[in-house]
């Protein structure tokens, strides 16, 4: 996986985490409908569902399970799209040190129909989020695939985080 890790140093411990793993939060990809990045419901953060864009672009579109994305590719396309999400947490609710633990992932993988592999492409999100979080970051899943997603993005993952 590679995203931009040019700018600023980080604003909190959790992406001072960030950048010793390499990755750095991106400006919160504009909505493509009608919707928001992110809302507030008392003390949880709930995200929309965040595409694995780098500088601004899909790097990698089609199915999971086919010639042109491989399952470890998707994989890291998953973390990408939970560091998107995490830049979207932050756009709600300011500081990523105010997370006090990640409650729920959702990831979707456009697959192919005999593809099963969905819960490891999923654990590119999960894995990095427990890399960022520790303990905090063990969270309830559930790992779908589908059809196709928006802009033929391989992996979408959305997620619900506590804040205090």
């Amino acid at each position: 996986m590679r995203q931009h890790t040019e700018g600023a140093p980080a604003s909190s411990a959790v992406e001072a985490r960030l950048q010793e793993l390499g990755l750095t939060l991106p400006a919160v990809a504009a909505p493509v409908a009608a919707y928001v990045p992110a809302v507030v419901s008392g003390d949880h953060v709930y995200t929309s569902g965040q595409l694995p864009f780098i500088d601004g672009k899909l790097t990698v579109t089609g199915k999971v399970g086919t010639a042109g994305v491989s399952a470890e590719d998707a994989k890291g396309l998953a973390a990408v799209c939970a560091v998107n999400a995490l830049a979207a947490v932050k756009s709600a609710i300011g500081d990523l040190d105010r997370i006090t633990r990640i409650v729920k992932v959702v990831g979707f993988v456009s697959s192919d129909p005999s593809f099963t592999g969905q819960p490891g492409v999923v654990n590119g999100a999960s894995e990095l989020l427990g890399q960022v979080f520790g303990d905090a970051g063990i969270h309830a899943r559930s790992a779908v695939g589908v059809a196709v997603l928006p802009l033929d993005s391989p992996v979408e993952v959305e997620l619900i985080a506590q804040f205090q």
